[in-house]
């Protein structure tokens, strides 16, 4: 490669030493800048918690394929997280139809490149460059880097999801496809508290809220925010049956480890918040939160009795409050959820970039990108137009 410079894969993020990632994706929400904020979900704590707890590796079908740029000495300069995938789940951007599509045709879709965070549908960094390093030229390399690997393992396709915006270009020009979608977002715009938001929505939707909130917590419930040392194995062991209640109801296997908490809890427990709900004593439910530099990502949630409106409470009132009271520029409740939008989440377009080897698959799919766009832009537009905001006061999402 040019300058010297050579792309390898590495299965394990436990072979790459957190001192030298961290100079890719940043070692801290302290050391964070305005201009590149820190992804917890990047970190080397994180995705090597994923793989060491069993929850992302080879045998649940994500097979660590970790993309890296080194100099001539070796130093690692840039990466991109991947994993061989042998199936489309987890993902929360769904190329199922491309792949039925493909196999009918004779093709062979699986196994492919996911360059994401395995069960995470966050928007982050995916081009990881040093910052020494000039970040354009590195990024068109990995991209680039990223390609050849598809071919090299004569794969279908790369999928890159959850592009932030500042990267799409650099896709785009080394001919990957762009495909959008939806997910809904809250905008703090400087509010003292939670009721200041409340002001700028319109009389009839502030209302509502502060009536579903009342009801959320009769019945003698309260809320707790546990971070830090508050995070025990008792605490992590009652968060777990939430969890897999839930996940085994919604998703029919829970795709995270109970061993993945407890590596996330002595690793990153600053990084974390548990929104819990506590009545008669014993937590009832609870909502798991990351704490980035200037945004407070809502993951997932689990229940053990079931509260009229106790879900909106934990999951989207309790984050919002949480980013106001710490500062915080916004909150991502996660994937989809129209429900949001009268909890002031405002819609927001998201990101991803595929490159596809094989030409005929390649122009279908091109095809169905470019309705699909469209259909992205004309619902989020329809839904902003109909956000509980007062007219003058609506969010811009930046």
């Amino acid at each position: 490669m040019a300058g010297n410079l050579s792309i390898r894969i590495e299965q394990s993020l436990a072979a790459i030493s957190p001192e030298s990632w961290s100079r890719l994706a940043g070692a801290s929400r302290e050391s964070s800048s305005a201009a590149v904020p820190y992804n917890p979900f990047l970190s080397h704590a994180f995705l090597s918690s994923l793989e060491q707890s069993g929850s992302a590796t080879a045998k649940t079908g994500w097979h660590g394929h970790h993309i890296l740029l080194e100099t001539e000495e070796g130093t690692l300069i840039g990466a991109i997280p991947a994993y061989l995938k042998s199936h489309s789940q987890g993902e929360y951007v769904f190329d199922h139809g491309w792949a039925d599509a493909f196999e009918r045709a004779g093709g062979r879709y699986y196994p492919k490149l996911q360059c994401a965070i395995p069960f995470t549908p966050a928007t982050g960094p995916r081009l990881l460059v040093a910052s020494s390093y000039d970040r354009e030229t590195m990024q068109t390399t990995l991209a680039a880097g990223l390609q050849e690997v598809t071919r090299q393992l004569a794969i279908s396709s790369a999928h890159v999801t959850f592009v932030p915006e500042n990267e799409i270009e650099t896709f785009e020009e080394a001919d990957y496809l762009h495909r959008t979608d939806q997910q809904f977002h809250f905008i703090n715009e400087g509010y003292v508290d939670h009721d200041a938001f409340l002001e700028t929505l319109a009389s009839r939707k502030r209302k509502a809220l502060k009536k579903e909130r009342r009801a959320a917590l009769e019945n003698g419930i309260s809320i707790d925010w546990l971070t830090g040392a508050d995070l025990t194995e008792d605490i992590w062991d009652q968060f777990f049956a939430f969890y897999m209640d839930t996940g085994g109801r919604k998703w029919g296997r829970p795709y995270l480890t109970r061993s993945f908490y407890s590596l996330i809890g002595s690793r990153m427990a600053d990084d974390i918040l548990l929104v819990m709900a506590r009545r008669d004593g014993r937590y009832i439910a609870g909502a798991i939160n990351f704490i980035g530099g200037d945004t407070l990502y809502g993951r997932h949630w689990g229940c053990i009795e079931d509260h009229p409106f106790l879900h909106f409470e934990v999951c989207y009132h309790q984050a919002i409050d949480f980013a106001l009271a710490k500062g915080l520029k916004r909150v991502e409740a996660g994937a989809q959820g129209e429900h949001k939008l009268a909890r002031g989440y405002l819609p927001v377009t998201t990101h991803s970039m595929h490159y596809i080897a094989h030409p005929g698959l390649r122009r279908a799919i091109s095809d169905y990108l470019e309705r699909e766009r469209q259909e992205v832009d004309g619902m989020n537009e329809y839904l902003s137009e109909h956000s509980p905001f007062r007219k003058g006061e609506r969010q811009q999402d930046d």
